[in-house]
């Protein structure tokens, strides 16, 4: 690949992380200020309806009418003014509905940017993770230009509680919308073929289930979202009761993890293939909750700060590589269908299940002590959940993608690979 294109990729990563960074992180506070707390958890929602909405759909335009960046363009560019809107508004309903729709713009191209880089590549499992790490790095700025510029440029004691962020939001998601007008051409591979009921509900990426393993890794996929979805929404809960100061800041160290870990990720592929990657990732969930469960802020604050720096390990090997495992098992015609197939699954309905769940537990161990809940039991439960869907990954699932792989080397890089 060349080097102006990796550069055109990795900005493009950047600015895809650096809209969400921006917004999603300090929504709640803002929600709070402006007493729209009844609707927190709806909002935090849209997020997950809208990968369950928009990505087949949108897919499978990309698949068959448009080029790739057009589509990007367009819904960065429709995102910029609903998220302009979404700041200006100071009704609690409209509010949730036009967040929905910027949701519903916005998701899909997380499978879209994936479907356009791993498009340009000849050796994904090399070449992706260095171009995505670029978006870690996006996510990782936007919190520190929402955290450091306040006092030099609003005035303002903090801009977390403002409607500024999505402000910042929607100036570079209209900045990106351009920007994906000078991408790499990535036409339509389906274009011109005849459209039916089966094309719009995404049915081509469906048909996948029929490969065993195929269904097997969605499956654990979908399961391991669940428990996963515990540590999203209530980790900064869960540091800040037990004592841990500037909890916000501290877990950006999970996120310096994961430049460092997406960084040596072809390192791991040749050595260890798909499923080990995976397997390790899902494991990785496993070590995270009992670094929580039994960690603490005095003498065991170590085990608290190992929990969040897995996040390397917890979100490279595990999302990451089934991205890359997708676009190799899918049909180069429904590549952009079968990684919305995968969002939908994962970031969609796992995530949305796993977070109605969280809700309950939480509020089941909720304490009257000075910690307001019992944080030992919440985090065991994600925890056994996440190793029983690993051990079931671990026995039912053969990574063939990497067994022909090593059959078409030599026989010395082939022992390597082993």
């Amino acid at each position: 690949m060349q080097s102006k294109v990796k550069a055109q990729l990795s900005a493009m990563m950047f600015l895809e992380f650096f809209i969400w960074g921006a917004w999603y992180v300090t929504m709640w506070k803002y929600l709070t200020a402006v007493n729209f707390d009844n609707i927190i958890g709806l909002a935090y929602s849209t997020t997950g309806i809208a990968a369950i909405i928009s990505p087949l759909f949108i897919g499978m335009i990309a698949d068959r009418f448009f080029a790739t960046e057009k589509v990007l363009a367009i819904l960065h560019i429709a995102g910029a003014v609903l998220m302009f809107a979404v700041s200006e508004i100071s009704n609690s309903t409209v509010f949730f509905w036009v967040l929905l729709g910027y949701a519903v713009c916005y998701m899909p191209t997380l499978a879209l940017t994936n479907s356009i880089s791993l498009c340009q590549m000849s050796d994904p499992e090399k070449e992706f993770p260095p171009i995505r790490v670029l978006g870690t790095i996006g996510w990782i700025i936007a919190g520190l230009i929402i955290g450091f510029m306040p006092e030099s440029i609003s005035g303002l004691s903090t801009i977390e509680n403002t409607s500024i962020p999505m402000k910042i939001a929607a100036g570079a998601s209209l900045i990106m919308g351009f920007y994906c007008l000078t991408l790499p051409h990535t036409p339509p591979p389906s274009a011109g073929k005849k459209v039916s009921v089966r094309d719009v509900l995404g049915l081509d990426a469906l048909k996948m289930l029929r490969d065993p393993q195929f269904a097997i890794f969605l499956i654990c996929s979908f399961l391991i979202c669940i428990p996963l979805a515990f540590y999203y929404q209530s980790a900064n809960g869960f540091l800040g009761e037990v004592g841990v100061e500037n909890a916000a800041g501290k877990m950006t160290l999970g996120q310096a993890s994961e430049f460092f870990f997406m960084l040596v990720m072809p390192f791991f592929f040749v050595r260890l293939g798909v499923k080990k990657m995976l397997l390790v990732g899902m494991l990785a969930w496993v070590a995270r909750y009992l670094m929580f469960a039994f960690g603490n802020s005095g003498s065991l604050v170590f085990m608290l700060y190992i929990g969040i720096m897995l996040h390397g390990i917890c979100y490279d090997f595990f999302f990451v590589t089934g991205q890359i495992y997708v676009d190799k098992k899918a049909p180069k015609e429904i590549r952009s269908s079968a990684q919305g197939f995968l969002a939908l699954i994962t970031l969609g309905l796992g995530m949305i299940i796993g977070s109605l769940i969280n809700g309950k537990v939480t509020r089941y161990y909720e304490t009257a002590g000075d910690i307001g809940h019992n944080w030992k039991m919440i985090w065991l439960i994600p925890c056994i959940m996440a190793g029983v869907v690993a051990i079931l990954f671990g026995i039912l699932f053969k990574d063939e993608i990497s067994a022909k792989r090593v059959q078409n080397q030599p026989t010395g890089a082939a022992n390597e690979f082993k």
